[in-house]
């Protein structure tokens, strides 16, 4: 804008003031006596040519070609014409220079002229202006009306000491006066309590107002949270702007203030934020404490002075949503949080009284990935996540309180109605999704403060408008759906976790041949579950049974296929087969077809299976002979460390995995002196993606040279150096065994030959080494088992016989000739002569069976020992 628009903007005097309009004196008869200078300018004449003239020598009622223009003629007669024109002639106008002007007249008589009106007298004054002058100026005015009595924008001027000086009608509203009550105040004694939050800035207005006096540099849109005195006790905020107000010479008068409060428009903001903020922070892990934690951490304190969330019992367990009656539901208070210096009263739990300030009190991470596995209370098994189950209060693994609403209460009213319920400063939401109810959110605004330490509004801390309570929906469905997500991930891992109970062994319970040790970690750390297997299965003779597998895949599916094999070793394993042909059998077993299973419509399903490609390890140790014999079928080998340190890894015959035929099976059998140790591993543990097995056997074999170390200590280095993180890209199996050997003293065995006259000799042996171990209790059922053992082997099989027994945590009794045929137990009919030894037998001993050897066969039983003669 340039220097003369400026001027010309900040002129008010209207266009037909006598002080700048085109001025004429006129003598009674219409004659022009007088001829200003503005005049001249606007028509070109000069005072010369206009004096003496008539004035319709410069002016006509109608213009020289037809009739004004309407909107010149609708103000040259009575009646309403445009606004900015009525109550002045328009005449039309002619210039020197021929040119034809509309123009706005106005007629003013001279005081006096009445009494002396002859030519030559001044009589009157006309002050004559081009229409659209005037008009410009009148909107100007009409501009300025409507900013003073219209405007919503609130209009303010301080002068130089920063007192109130003026104000328009938007500003006396927001004072709840008129101006004269307030006019000369300063501006802190306005707003005492308020401040400006836009950051950059002085805080106060006092601040704002002396930078903008001082510096003439105008500032836009600054924030000013306060309270206006037209409404005590509740924030406001405005959008603020500030300009220095200067005269004519440049010289400040002082400060105009623009003030729009937008009130309004910022707490749909905030709201805005705040579920913009909901929608990161909730629901960020699979566990229902947590969601509930999350959702308490949002929303206070900037929407609710405290927030409870309550979830059902059958929630917080993985059952499924409550879609009875909502009065039989039971309640656990799972998160809480208040603002601090907040306190309300919590009717769920009227023996705790109000709860206090401080920070969130609800239950540890229990449910979800981030939490502990029941699985890893138990010694050995490791693995990461696992819900925990709800117990009585005092419960230190279940904190979670039972809440009970009484009648009449917000939160009965919620889950009786199944709606949202507002009772004053309580807004009680409910967790809904499919048709059932989770839980209750209850947000309460108590007294206190905000997150900026000011006390909150007394409306703003006791009611919740339209607005937040559809905020308030909005959260709580959000919530909800997180828990219910949570819900189901607690059921599934709960199931799978309960499923890999089974499958895997609960606990090593103590052999006298080996000392045990364990570590299972599965890689599906959402389930919790994986595929590697490991089992120490007791055999007959004191001898035990190693496995370790390794089944492809992770997950629910690769664990069921590890229990179907589980149990099929464990089966195999009872008819004391060596390992090479065990391995056979359930090579045999997997490599089967599996039958197409129809689905519900009679089609086929065509499933994956993963059984076929697993891998198994077996062995058997005899802590009598000091002998192990192992096959493997396509997995690692074992580590051996001997009784001084030394590190080996058996070269054990590699037969194919588990389902692909081929090959045959091949076992190895070595000596294993006392204190060996023995680990079997699947490659979980030594492989990793910054790792080759080589450096993964070479670190084992180092952990596990530590002979000073118990065995449960060597899991934990095992597990620590090899996989560092507590998860790898594989599920991991570690079993540690140390071998032990039987005293001397506790076995005794004899030879005897296949004749008749060895019954009675085997009788004598057998009772005489009873009562040398103080087991005379046992010398009847032992000499009727001895007697139907060797006969039947005299009769039906061939010499050299063998009896042996053994004193361990059962008396064993074996009687080994080359037979291959094994007995059978069978109902004997009335009329039979025998058949019911083998029977009486079963009857005597815990349990019996037949083990075949290279050379024949042994049967044998087990007894149990009496309480004095038990170790």
């Amino acid at each position: 804008m340039s220097a003369a628009n400026t001027a010309e903007s900040a002129d008010f005097r209207g266009p037909l003031d006598i002080t700048r309009a085109a001025t004429v004196v006129l003598d009674a008869e219409s004659t022009v006596i007088g001829w200003s200078p503005a005049a001249a300018e606007l028509l070109g004449y000069g005072p010369a040519d206009a004096l003496g003239r008539p004035l319709t020598a410069f002016l006509s009622v109608r213009p020289a070609g037809g009739t004004l223009p309407a909107e010149a003629s609708g103000a040259a007669v009575p009646g309403p014409g445009p606004p900015s024109l009525v109550g002045n002639e328009v005449h039309v106008a002619r210039t020197r220079d021929g040119r034809e002007l509309l123009v706005a007249t106005a007629t003013c008589p001279l005081p006096g002229a009445a009494g002396a009106s002859g030519p030559g007298t001044p009589d009157r004054i006309l002050v004559a202006a081009e229409v659209e002058a005037l008009l410009h100026w009148e909107s100007r005015i009409a501009l300025l009306q409507g900013l003073a009595t219209q405007s919503p924008v609130g209009l303010a001027i301080y002068d130089t000491d920063l007192r109130l000086s003026w104000s328009n009608t938007a500003y006396e509203r927001e004072m709840g006066q008129p101006l004269a009550a307030f006019r000369g105040k300063r501006a802190e004694e306005l707003y005492g309590a308020g401040s400006f939050v836009t950051p950059g800035y002085p805080h106060t207005l006092a601040g704002v107002m002396r930078q903008v006096l001082d510096t003439g540099e105008p500032v836009l849109d600054l924030h000013f949270r306060g309270q206006p005195p037209s409404d005590p006790g509740r924030d406001h905020l405005w959008s603020c702007a500030y300009y220095r107000l200067e005269d004519a010479h440049g010289h400040a008068l002082g400060v105009c203030e623009d003030a729009f409060d937008i009130t309004d428009r910022y707490r749909v903001q905030e709201r805005l934020a705040l579920l913009v903020e909901a929608g990161r922070r909730i629901g960020t892990v699979l566990d229902v404490a947590t969601t509930a934690e999350e959702i308490a951490e949002v929303a206070v304190p900037d929407f609710a002075a405290t927030v409870r969330v309550d979830v059902t019992r059958a929630a917080v367990t993985g059952e499924t949503a409550a879609v009875g009656s909502p009065a039989d539901m039971s309640l656990l208070r799972v998160a809480e949080r208040s603002a601090p210096g907040s306190g309300t009263p919590d009717p769920g739990l009227p023996a705790n009284g109000p709860t206090g300030s401080g920070p969130t009190r609800s239950g540890p991470t229990a449910n979800g990935p981030t939490g502990s596995s029941p699985m890893a209370t138990a010694p050995g098994l490791a693995a990461p996540g696992g819900p925990s189950s709800p117990s009585s209060p005092g419960d230190p693994r279940q904190p979670y309180p039972p809440v009970v609403y009484p009648p009449g209460s917000p939160q009965n009213r919620s889950l009786s109605s199944g709606g949202l319920v507002l009772d004053e400063g309580t807004l009680v939401v409910p967790l809904r999704t499919g048709g059932g109810i989770l839980g209750l959110v209850t947000f309460d605004r108590g007294e206190g403060s905000d997150a900026s330490g000011r006390t909150l509004a007394p409306d703003r801390a006791t009611t919740f408008d339209n607005g937040e309570v559809a905020l308030a929906d909005e959260l709580a469905a959000r919530a909800a759906v997180c828990i219910d997500n949570a819900r189901r991930y607690t059921r599934e891992r709960t199931a799978s976790l309960a499923l890999q109970r089974q499958l895997l062994p609960h606990h090593l319970p103590p052999r006298s041949a080996v000392e045990t040790a364990y570590r299972y970690l599965p890689a599906d750390d959402v389930t919790g579950v994986g595929g590697d297997w490991f089992d120490v299965i007791p055999l007959s003779g004191t001898r035990v049974g190693l496995v370790v597998g390794d089944v492809v895949g992770h997950g629910l599916q690769a664990a069921a296929t590890m229990g179907r094999l589980r149990t099929s070793v464990r089966a195999f394993a009872q008819l004391d087969m060596a390992p090479d042909e065990l391995l056979t059998r359930l090579d045999d077993l997997v490599g089967q077809p599996a039958e197409d299973r129809p689905d519900a419509y009679g089609g086929a399903v065509e499933t994956y299976d993963v059984t076929t490609g697993a891998t198994c390890l077996y062995a058997v140790y005899d802590p009598v002979s000091r002998r192990c014999v192992m096959a493997r079928a396509g997995h690692l080998p074992p580590a051996i460390v001997g009784p001084g340190g030394e590190v080996s890894f058996p070269d054990l015959p590699a037969g194919p995995p588990l389902g692909l035929g081929g090959l045959p099976f091949e076992s190895l059998e070595f000596d294993l002196p006392v204190g060996s140790l023995l680990a079997l591993f699947t490659d979980g543990l030594i492989e990793a993606r910054d790792r080759d097995v080589g450096r993964g056997l070479d670190t084992l074999g180092r952990v596990l040279g530590d002979r000073s170390a118990s065995l449960e200590e060597l899991c934990d280095r095992a597990v620590s150096e090899l996989v560092p993180g507590g998860t790898s890209a594989d599920d991991t199996a570690l079993l540690l065994v140390r071998t032990r050997a039987l005293d001397t003293d506790r076995v005794a065995d004899w030879e005897l030959t296949a004749e008749p006259v060895s019954v009675g000799r085997a009788r004598e042996l057998a009772t005489g080494q009873l009562e040398a171990w103080g087991l005379e209790e046992l010398a009847f059922a032992t000499q009727l088992v001895v007697s139907e053992l060797v006969t039947n082997a005299v009769r039906y099989a061939g010499g050299p016989l063998g009896l042996r027994l053994i004193r361990d945590r059962t008396l064993v009794c074996e009687v080994a000739d080359t037979g291959h045929t094994s007995p059978h137990l069978r109902h004997s009919a009335a009329d039979d002569e025998g058949g019911r030894g083998l029977f009486i037998v079963a009857q005597l001993v815990q349990r019996w069976g037949t083990r075949y050897t290279p050379t024949g066969k042994t049967i044998w039983t087990e007894q149990a020992l009496p309480p004095a003669g038990a170790g």
